[in-house]
């Protein structure tokens, strides 16, 4: 556990007793504070208190005297669409926000960190998609060449439950939006900038606000390096002001359509070839296409990412081209489940939009495609110009109606569930087939999580495979 440091003997309230809540108030206390818990749901205060930390009933008249801070999960918002009530009682009262991402910057190196003759870094990746395979690729990148590496943030551990890392440690963390936004201290040795893609506009105002939440990585105090994908406006316009010079190689710039050039720093994808060029010059080349961990451009720009953030901590691509080879990549995104027959059972459940899908269809051919849920603003969208990549689509969920509408001429089935889907894709498959699972729609409609839904998929596949 990290402790946190600044509020010794203080009272901080928490709100919102998930997972990033629950291990804010531990490391408050560890570091000293009183953290007085509050969360409006009843189960979520009964298994705050089982673990002996203290409830506070912020609709008490004298619930903020006294208090120093106001620690806020993820999931609430402080401004947009409107501030949570008890957000707004707490700046009607002059107390600050923060969360356990600002926490955790405070309180990581302001303790012993002159002991080592390496210190600890951090590395922090954000972006619209490929941010948890991407920091899950990083992590995988340094473990495999030796280096302490933890894992942490909208991925793996909370944030403050880590270990306090070791002399030369790393610690990567995925943070989203919702997470830069608000928090006070962010301030990692490498930060990463995926790309950015219409998301949660609702909760930022607005494109431009949910882009000045990805940003605040990179202005609150800068990182020492930065990896930013200028494959759309936003990221070369953040490329372009965090450099002073075209050779300032404090930036390393990462592209997955186009060729990059001039005297910087860059890491690009093309082609199925990962290529890096440093003044100039080339360095170095990775053949990414029979990585099996890594399908299709999207993941191929995650690549890039990760090798250039490690590339930034002074690895060499001698011992990254090896790692990339090992990493399996994450559940339920461009998974591959099983193959069985010459048939590909690949689960991305994690493609809850059309953008995503989109990028899954790309990456394959000749796709029994699985899609649909509970379908969002404009169906199938961007999926339906990589409709050539499927060979019959099978439909499921509330939206299979609505999807099958806007199938343009491709052969489809309404096959309403999950067993059904995979049963007639397995058996329509042809050798060098792909059974794909990209459903284009949120799962609550059948499922309590894109998770759960994948896990059925893998289960069904399993059946077919005995």
């Amino acid at each position: 556990m990290i402790p946190v440091l600044g509020f010794a003997g203080r009272r901080v309230v928490v709100l919102g007793l998930g997972r990033s809540g629950l291990s804010a108030a531990r490391g408050l206390a560890a570091g000293g504070a009183e953290p007085l818990c509050w969360d409006d749901r009843p189960e979520a205060r009964e298994a705050a208190a089982e673990q002996g930390l203290t409830l506070h009933d912020l609709s008490r008249r004298e619930a903020w005297e006294g208090v120093a801070s106001l620690i806020v999960s993820p999931g609430i918002p402080h401004l947009y669409p409107r501030p949570n009530r008890w957000v707004a009682d707490a700046m009607e009262a002059g107390v600050p926000l923060d969360n356990d991402i600002g926490l955790f910057f405070r309180s990581l190196a302001a303790d012993g960190f002159h002991r080592f003759e390496s210190p600890p870094r951090v590395i922090a990746v954000t972006g619209s998609n490929g941010k948890s395979t991407t920091s899950a690729l990083i992590h995988h990148l340094l473990t495999e060449s030796g280096r302490e590496s933890q894992l942490a943030g909208n991925i793996g551990r909370g944030v403050l439950d880590i270990d306090p890392p070791g002399d030369g440690g790393i610690v990567v963390l995925e943070l989203s939006s919702y997470q830069t936004d608000l928090a006070r201290s962010l301030t990692p040795d490498v930060a990463v900038f995926t790309n950015l893609t219409p998301d949660h506009l609702d909760r930022h105002g607005g494109q431009g606000g949910y882009f000045a939440a990805k940003r605040r990585l990179f202005a609150e105090g800068g990182p020492d390096r930065a990896v930013v994908g200028v494959d759309e406006p936003e990221g070369r316009f953040l490329a372009n002001q965090l450099v002073e010079a075209p050779e300032d190689d404090r930036l390393i710039r990462i592209s997955v359509e186009r060729k990059l050039s001039g005297p910087g720093w860059s890491v690009a994808a093309r082609k199925g070839f990962l290529s890096e060029w440093r003044k100039n010059r080339q360095i170095a080349s990775i053949d990414l296409r029979e990585m099996k961990g890594l399908p299709g451009a999207h993941n191929h720009q995650n690549a890039c990412a990760a090798y250039a953030a490690v590339r930034g901590l002074g690895l060499g691509p001698r011992e990254i081209e090896p790692a990339l080879k090992t990493f399996t990549g994450l559940p339920h995104r461009s998974q591959l489940v099983a193959e069985i027959g010459g048939v590909r059972f690949v689960n991305d459940s994690k493609a809850t939009n059309a953008d995503s899908a989109a990028k899954a269809l790309a990456a394959f051919t000749n796709i029994r495609w699985i899609a649909g849920g509970l379908g969002k603003d404009g169906g199938i969208g961007a999926a339906a110009e990589h409709l050539g990549h499927v060979t019959k689509a099978y439909l499921i969920g509330h939206s299979a109606r609505d999807f099958a509408l806007q199938m343009d001429g491709t052969e489809h089935e309404i096959c309403t569930d999950m067993a059904t889907a995979v049963a007639r894709a397995a058996a329509d498959a042809q050798p060098g087939d792909t059974v794909l699972l990209a459903p284009a729609a949120a799962s609550f409609d059948q499922y309590p999580d894109f998770e759960r839904r994948g896990e059925d998929f893998a289960a069904c596949v399993r059946r077919l495979a005995g």
